[in-house]
């Protein structure tokens, strides 16, 4: 997840945004090239949101399915699955490599990328738009939401039977690891969720507005329509990078070597200014 995290920022931000933006005229920006960095940042898009709802599932097996646990849960199945994720998230994109043609040329050399007419009109290629939208974000959407909510149902339902068993046992004095250690997993897992469905959430908006009222150009940069576009892939991208940090800062162990990192320097500097 944080391997795929990090090509986002790499092909999508950098390459695609950042080096469109403020260096233009360099040679990504010649149009094989520049179609190459557009389905690389697809790809790593779709991997990074099937790695998150992958590793949902992972937790959701080895929460509520203790049985299944021991087979599904090993490094030979994660190995196969990331595998998996991998191939299909480059084969599903490859598409958008003759989606673009250039934007002008200049000296037989095509410079830019825009995407071509016929992808709005085509009907083989509003069936991919379709698809592709489908597959990300709209299928990760209702697949997080279910399984999120049936790892919640099962860990409430078997805190309140582990209660009643109990008795008065757990107490403030007394308090039981089992039921501290469930009640952060809920939290995780509907961080997880409003997470992902808030940063998609305009990206959606924007989609299916451009596709019920057939308006595919902007007045200009104070257009509504393409602010709500630009933000909603400000949000999408930044979606690509929280889940990873959610899932680390939720661990004990990170948490104290992130403590320990930012207190060193302090420790130093104050151990040299005292003994000095």
């Amino acid at each position: 997840m944080a391997a795929a995290d990090l090509l986002v920022v790499i092909t999508a931000v950098i390459l695609n945004r950042i080096i469109g933006i403020y260096f233009p005229g360099n040679y990504l920006l010649i149009t094989p090239v520049c179609r190459t960095k557009t389905t690389l940042a697809y790809v790593t898009n779709n991997l990074s949101v099937w790695l998150t709802i992958a590793f949902t599932f992972d937790r959701f097996i080895a929460i509520c399915c203790q049985k299944l646990k021991t087979k599904y849960c090993t490094k030979k199945t994660s190995a196969a699955i990331i595998g998996m994720v991998l191939v299909l998230s480059c084969l599903k994109n490859i598409p958008w490599y003759f989606i673009y043609e250039p934007l002008y040329v200049n000296n037989a050399l095509p410079w830019y990328c825009r995407i071509r007419s016929v992808f709005y009109t085509s009907p083989l290629w509003q069936a991919f738009s379709y698809f592709s939208s489908i597959t990300t974000p709209f299928l990760p959407f209702f697949i997080i939401l279910l399984l999120n909510v049936l790892t919640a149902r099962y860990i409430l339902v078997a805190s309140r039977t582990r209660r009643a068993l109990r008795g008065n046992i757990s107490s403030e004095n007394n308090p039981d690891p089992e039921m501290q250690i469930r009640k952060k997993s809920i939290i995780l897992l509907f961080s997880i969720s409003a997470n992902f469905i808030l940063l998609w959430l305009t990206y959606t908006i924007h989609y299916m507005y451009y596709r019920i009222i057939n308006t595919y150009s902007y007045s200009g940069y104070d257009d509504p329509v393409y602010i709500l576009q630009e933000t909603g892939y400000m949000l999408q991208l930044l979606s690509c990078c929280t889940n990873t940090f959610i899932y680390a800062v939720t661990q004990v162990k990170f948490r104290e070597e992130l403590k320990k990192m930012v207190t060193y320097p302090v420790n130093q500097i104050c151990s040299a200014v005292l003994f000095r």
